[in-house]
């Protein structure tokens, strides 16, 4: 019987350990062979047959590793069946047999041969030809061989040849045993020996570096033989079925677990991949396999996989592999504000990020949604995961069906090879924004009020779902109750939508926070723009006194757009002048005359032809300003930086001569 994959072995090092049994006459003819082995082999010399030698074995393989027994006759085929090593035997080749009856011819015509079953060839054929006279039996116990020889002593035989047990048996009974066994055959039988320890070692090594590999796995691996006899059991599967390896090496896999039966598998040698079953009350992935080895079937294995770790896997590549995904770049304290209403609306969102429901925003378009949206993730358990974002009204609606969901290759003409994940995969485990969900077209609000409902999504041309988990963070400018009474929303998605709700203040309700939020969107936009902050401040602080006179219809975006716009066209004007607030007033009312009623538009006094003197006069100012304030620190370029609000590179950029 082969050595199991997972049998637990004495490391194997230095030369190859045989072990030598015989008694009596091969035992001689071994201790005189095994030191001419000593270069090649380390041999021990048993003299001790069948049970003794099986408990002796065992003993010593306890202690170190054993390679190959080396045995004879009768003795060699208990310590075959009963071991699990290689065991050689000493043959008996036909030069050996003719010398054996040669031996015995010269000392009496009379002469029988009783060799183990199966161990000499039929001489009946012979026997006439050459005259041999030689009466042939053959035995499987002791008591088989005793039986042969006192019939052999009724005919009359006198010599007999045959194994040690047969010669000693017939020196009993008043015959005269000749051995059987040549020199030649037991130093053939001992080199074979010490080449099947090479070979087994070198097996061993290849078993015990799957071993390791398969030890790894996290997926269960059992391998059988032909009879189904368990030969690899690796720890995932050992610690699923909650046995240890020992237990059921060299065990049929059918008897100690049906469920796992590869009876079938080696009937058919045919190979059944990914099933689920439930083994032992646990649902795994199964899969069976022949082993086929040059074109014979020498076995099957079979493979299981834990689902909820596949599921992990699945949530690990979905998080990395997130197209579209934001940098989550706003968080709850920078909604800015001071009133009632922004700090209501704060500790809303705070709530909504310590629940896993579905939160509606509904404000108008530049309150900040989606700043609060970001918060509400940042501040909740998937801040670390992603947090994607769509416009619905941004896109058409056979290519948001596409985008929310996903598709399958080869779903549609023009389809990715290899098909593409949608937005809800990609935020799996983390947060979705559906910004201005109102305008989603009311043939895709059903799929997704089955997804908010099912927890699963199905690509478009797929046929099985994939389970996903979002948080869904919807918003709008619109009033959804009056799209449903036109039947332009459905009443299930937006009671599914509204579960928590935030409703967003307009900036015209914020006038106290109006200057607060003016001045950070300024030193915000001097961060990017790499421009000193005290450049325009004159006309933003006139900006802040006529805010409250706006009613700021595009919120604090418009006011973003504005900031910018006196930033970029201030200095062109005359930032002298500026610095006087009547003649900062005036010169806002010229760039941005929609907060004092006179329309939107771009300032009056520029003149397209002039751009380019106009950008001339910019850096003009801006060098000159630079060199004031580089003037006030005697050089210094680093604290002239820090005054300036700017790097020393942007600093040195400025100053050079274009």
């Amino acid at each position: 019987m082969s050595s199991p994959l997972n049998s637990v072995l004495p490391p194997r090092s230095g030369p190859p350990q045989i072990v030598a049994v015989g008694f009596k006459r091969i035992n001689k003819m071994l201790q005189e062979l095994a030191p001419g082995l000593a270069s090649k082999a380390s041999v021990d010399v048993l003299d001790m047959g069948f049970e003794q030698a099986v408990a002796r074995i065992r003993e010593m393989q306890a202690r170190r590793a054993i390679d190959v027994v080396v045995a004879a006759g009768s003795n060699g085929a208990y310590l075959r069946q009963h071991l699990d090593m290689p065991v050689v035997l000493v043959k008996v080749g036909g030069f050996d047999l003719m010398q054996a009856l040669a031996r015995a011819k010269r000392l009496s015509s009379h002469v029988g041969l009783v060799t183990y079953q199966g161990m000499a060839p039929d001489l009946a054929p012979f026997g006439e030809v050459f005259e041999l006279g030689v009466v042939q039996r053959s035995y499987e116990t002791e008591d088989d061989a005793r039986a042969c020889l006192r019939e052999l002593q009724h005919l009359g035989v006198e010599v007999v040849v045959g194994t040690g047990l047969v010669a000693d048996l017939a020196d009993e009974l008043g015959l005269t045993g000749v051995f059987l066994y040549s020199m030649d055959a037991v130093r053939d039988a001992l080199e074979d020996a010490v080449e099947v320890a090479r070979a087994s070692r070198i097996e061993l090594a290849k078993r015990e570096r799957l071993n390791t590999i398969l030890a790894q796995l996290s997926d269960g691996v059992i391998a059988v033989d032909q009879q189904e006899r368990i030969q690899t059991l690796n720890p995932a599967m050992a610690q699923w079925l909650g046995v240890t390896p020992g237990q059921w090496l060299g065990r049929v896999l059918s008897d100690v677990c049906p469920d796992l039966s590869l009876q079938g598998t080696l009937r058919l040698a045919t190979q059944e991949l990914e099933k689920i079953e439930r083994v032992r009350g646990k649902a795994l992935i199964v899969s069976r396999m022949p082993i086929i080895e040059q074109g014979v079937l020498t076995g099957a294995v079979l493979s299981c996989q834990d689902p909820i770790s596949i599921q992990r896997v699945d949530r690990h590549i979905r998080t990395r592999i997130k197209p579209q995904a934001l940098a989550q770049r706003y968080e709850l304290g920078q909604f800015l504000g001071t009133g009632a209403a922004v700090e209501r609306v704060r500790q809303m969102a705070l709530s909504c990020a310590r629940s896993t429901a579905t939160v509606l925003l509904i404000g108008e378009s530049g309150t900040g949604k989606e700043l609060i949206a970001q918060g509400i993730h940042r501040a909740s358990e998937r801040r670390d995961m992603p947090f994607v974002a769509v416009n619905c009204a941004a896109v058409s609606e056979t290519l948001l069906e596409s985008e929310l969901f996903g598709y399958e290759e080869g779903a549609f003409t023009g389809a990715r090879r290899g098909g593409k994940i949608g937005l809800f995969e990609a935020a799996h485990n983390g947060t979705l924004f559906l910004d201005e969900v109102g305008e989603m077209p009311v043939s895709l609000q059903a799929r997704l009020l089955r997804v908010l409902q099912e927890r699963e999504v199905l690509r478009v041309g797929a046929t099985e779902p994939t389970p996903v988990n979002v948080r869904v963070i919807a918003a709008t400018h619109r009033d959804l109750r009056a799209h449903v009474e036109r039947g332009e929303f459905r009443l299930d998605l937006f009671y599914r939508l509204n579960i928590l709700r935030i409703d967003v203040p307009p900036l015209r309700e914020r006038v106290d926070d109006i200057g607060a939020i003016a001045r950070a969107v300024h030193a915000r936009l001097c961060t990017r723009l790499s421009v000193p902050a005290s450049r325009s401040m004159p006309l933003i602080d006139a900006l802040v006194r006529q805010a409250p006179h706006y009613d700021w219809p595009g919120n604090v975006r418009e006011m973003e757009n504005i900031i910018e716009r006196v930033m970029a066209y201030g200095d062109v004007l005359d930032a002298q002048e500026a610095r006087d607030p009547v003649r900062a007033e005036d010169l806002l009312r010229t760039m941005a005359p929609e907060l004092f009623g006179s329309g939107a538009g771009a300032p009056q006094t520029l003149l397209p032809e002039g751009e380019t003197r106009w950008r001339e006069r910019q850096q003009q100012s801006e060098r000159a300003e630079i060199q004031r304030v580089l003037d006030q620190c005697g050089g210094d370029r680093r604290l002239a930086s820090e005054r300036l609000g700017i790097s020393r590179t942007t600093l040195w950029r400025k100053l050079r001569v274009d």
